[in-house]
């Protein structure tokens, strides 16, 4: 029987086709393409701030609603993931881990856009964003909580937040995370996850015996690459931020660039890099 058939885990990635024909072509179509992608109220949420407007303040909005249009994708593929997890079904959550690390990708290289924005592109607006502020993202601070590093003081340091936000925080605040999915998912292939001795130990029997617990294995190493992206996303995020503004304070009264910097380091899953010291 396959992981799928014992889960009981319909795959999420299906559509209900039911083997039904469809005539595609615009003939009586009562949808537009526009009208399926909400252009028009998309492309009419970019509101400078600026007046006269400054050239790059358009590029600095549209890369940071791209960026949260991402960051709504990777939450529901990492949620996905790890309900999968819970479910045992490894399949789908190695495949669902692999889109994020794609997306991931894309969101390093799209700071090399915001990269062609110089120091005096960027001061002829600044001064518009403040206290608006990259810190206060609700989303990329709930992708953070739901791959393992929860801080509910972000919860209370946050400013301005709607209820609507604040309730969300809280939600992946309570919620399992990815790193509870797999240790789940662990128990349930009758290894030890009581203790973080005991995740150790289960761990190194994963690492010595990848004939036995070959998907298992794939997984952890899923996970490490998500860590790994996101620490490449850290890191090149805050040499930006040093190209453009120095070590100036951040729009929202944080310390910038030295704060980012200190964020660099945070690892979701210290016991998978703990692992490699070990073996």
């Amino acid at each position: 029987m396959s992981t799928d058939e014992r889960s009981g885990l319909t795959d999420p990635t299906v559509g209900d086709w039911s083997g039904v024909d469809i005539n595609f072509g615009e003939s009586g179509g009562k949808l537009t393409y526009g009208g399926y992608l909400q252009l028009e109220r998309l492309l009419s949420s970019q509101r400078l701030e600026s007046n006269p407007p400054a050239h790059d303040e358009l590029l600095f909005i549209t890369v940071h609603q791209v960026y949260e249009l991402w960051f709504k994708q990777l939450l529901f593929e990492c949620e996905t993931a790890r309900d999968a997890m819970f479910s045992d079904a490894v399949w789908l959550a190695k495949h669902l881990l692999r889109r994020v690390h794609v997306i991931e990708r894309v969101l390093v290289e799209q700071i090399e856009v915001l990269e062609t924005m110089t120091p005096q592109d960027f001061l002829a607006f600044r001064k518009h964003l403040a206290p608006a502020s990259g810190f206060q993202s609700v989303q990329f601070r709930e992708l953070e909580f739901l791959s393992g590093a929860k801080d509910p003081s972000f919860v209370r340091r946050f400013k301005g937040l709607t209820d609507a936000e604040t309730a969300s925080l809280q939600r992946k605040i309570d919620e399992p995370t990815l790193w509870d999915g797999f240790l789940a998912l662990l128990e349930g292939r009758g290894l030890a996850v009581a203790s973080d001795a005991e995740v150790s130990t289960s761990l190194h029997a994963i690492a010595s015996n990848r004939d036995k617990y070959f998907d298992v294995w794939e997984l952890a190493e899923s996970l490490i690459q998500h860590d790994e992206l996101a620490i490449a996303w850290r890191s090149r995020h805050v040499t930006m931020v040093e190209r453009v503004i120095g070590t100036k304070t951040g729009t929202g009264g944080s310390a910038g660039a030295a704060y980012l910097r200190s964020r660099v380091p945070l690892r979701y899953y210290p016991q998978l890099w703990d692992l490699r010291s070990d073996l």
